[in-house]
């Protein structure tokens, strides 16, 4: 077993965002099931209380499936849109973290005839299956 370690270091949103098309960690807190009692004016609040770490990436415009633009938002790979901590919304990103690069590499992603060179270095030169 290869042993890669990465140390995490944790941006609060409230301090500052990444660059634009930046990947990242983020954990974002919320409630789930949604508070639908919180939208019809209701003062308490149902669903449990979750906080989690998504890989997501951030953006400073984003336009959603229905034509809503966003701005300095959070995107998951469903398109779910979070914004910072503080801002409107159900789900929102309380902290950042850039994602580590890919084992026995400098970059965080490999397209192409690249990958198997790529898996190679990361499994120390052990033949593919």
């Amino acid at each position: 077993m290869t042993h890669s370690n990465t140390v995490v270091t944790w941006v609060d949103a409230r301090d500052g965002l990444p660059r634009s098309g930046t990947p990242v960690a983020a954990a974002i807190t919320g409630r789930y099931p949604a508070d639908s009692a919180a939208e019809a004016g209701s003062d308490t609040a149902s669903g449990e209380e979750f906080w989690l770490v998504r890989p997501m990436y951030f953006t400073s415009r984003h336009w959603s499936e229905d034509g809503t633009e966003h701005r300095d938002c959070f995107v998951d790979s469903d398109g779910i849109v979070r914004l910072p901590y503080g801002l409107a919304g159900e789900e929102t990103v309380t902290h950042w973290a850039e994602l580590p690069v890919l084992p026995g590499g400098t970059t965080h992603m490999v397209f192409g005839e690249d990958v198997q060179a790529a898996l190679r270095n990361a499994w120390g030169a052990h033949p593919l299956a």
